[in-house]
């Protein structure tokens, strides 16, 4: 395809790329704008000033958590913080050593790199990263076999930053080579609020504090899907002519699956099935991701940790079981309760 219509679908017009604009700018700039995780915050200020009273690059930090708490944005901020350039890549997108090579041989003295998911990184890459971290220097093999040589390469001295959500998957030769170790909490409702008024300020819309708490108490602890809700909110008072209000909010939120505990579509599946299908449980991993349609991998570490935290789900040697919480918020009678007990 050529021509004008061509040229006017694959360019960017002004409203995306204000879009993009704003996704920028729902990210904080620097530890100040950073909202919640004051320890983590206190933690990373000191560690930046001394780097910068010592003329030095700042330690290799290790950022573990759920998704959406702010690992990248913590990122950024530690090259904004150090007025350092940041490379951005990805553990899965490094699955051999001249990857990873390839990366550290390009970076400028004092840069940031961050690895997001750093635990998927392959196994050779991790090998050679310890001795990057250590002493800014990699050895390149050259050749096979007998003939082989290994050739040392120095690289410039970098500040590697690593995201992973399963910390646990790290082996410890790679942990034990940070200088610094940060664990990501979820956000409570106050800072959760705080994160939806700054983030209502930045779309310029006028919303009222009892809506802002009502989106609060269903996003889950993560201001990534604050935001995400936030911005749905948004669209359904654009699309309707309505101010953005609490009726506005229970409105969209109904027509996005999202109920008054934050569960979504495929929480409320994984739930129901423990429920009807297997009488609440137990229920193992692989036979409840069967029944929903969905990989383990997903269900252990996407849905499982929420439901955990708000007492609908308990994880037994036997398998995954309902809560007493999960029967009541459900509406559903248990006739089988002399067989789990009261303790559920």
């Amino acid at each position: 395809m050529s021509g004008p219509d061509h040229d006017a679908i694959v360019r960017p017009t002004p409203e995306s790329d204000a879009e993009l604009a704003f996704e920028g700018a729902l990210r904080p700039k620097s530890l100040g704008e950073f909202v919640g995780q004051t320890k983590v915050r206190g933690q990373l200020q000191l560690l930046l000033q001394a780097a910068a009273m010592q003329n030095r690059t700042p330690d290799h930090i290790l950022l573990a958590g759920p998704p959406g708490l702010g690992k990248k944005t913590l990122a950024m901020i530690v090259a904004y913080e150090s007025n350092r350039p940041l490379r951005l890549s990805s553990g899965p997108a490094i699955q051999h050593a001249g990857d990873l090579a390839a990366v550290l041989s390009s970076l400028v003295p004092g840069e940031v790199l961050f690895i997001d998911e750093i635990h998927r990184m392959a196994r050779s890459a991790e090998e050679m990263l310890y001795l990057a971290m250590e002493d800014f220097r990699i050895d390149i093999m050259v050749g096979k076999g007998a003939g082989a040589t290994s050739i040392p390469l120095d690289v410039a001295p970098f500040t590697l930053v690593g995201a992973t959500t399963r910390s646990g998957l790290l082996p410890n030769p790679l942990r034990d080579r940070f200088g610094f170790t940060a664990h990501l909490e979820f956000y409570d409702t106050s800072e959760l609020e705080e994160v939806l008024v700054r983030a209502a300020r930045l779309l310029d819309l006028a919303i009222d504090r009892d809506a802002i708490a009502e989106i609060a108490g269903r996003c889950r602890g993560t201001p990534r899907i604050a935001n995400r809700l936030l911005r749905r909110v948004r669209d359904y008072a654009l699309v309707n002519g309505t101010g953005a209000g609490v009726d506005a909010v229970h409105a969209a939120l109904t027509l996005y699956d999202v109920d008054e505990l934050g569960l979504d579509r495929l929480d409320r599946a994984v739930m129901m099935t423990v429920l009807t299908r297997f009488e609440g449980g137990p229920v193992g991993l692989n036979t409840l991701a069967v029944s929903v349609g969905e990989e383990s991998e997903t269900i252990e570490s996407v849905v499982e940790p929420f439901l955990v935290r708000i007492g609908l789900l308990t994880r037994t040697p036997r398998g995954r079981v309902a809560t007493r919480a999960a029967w009541k918020h459900f509406a559903i009678e248990r006739d089988n309760a002399d067989l789990f007990g009261d303790d559920l």
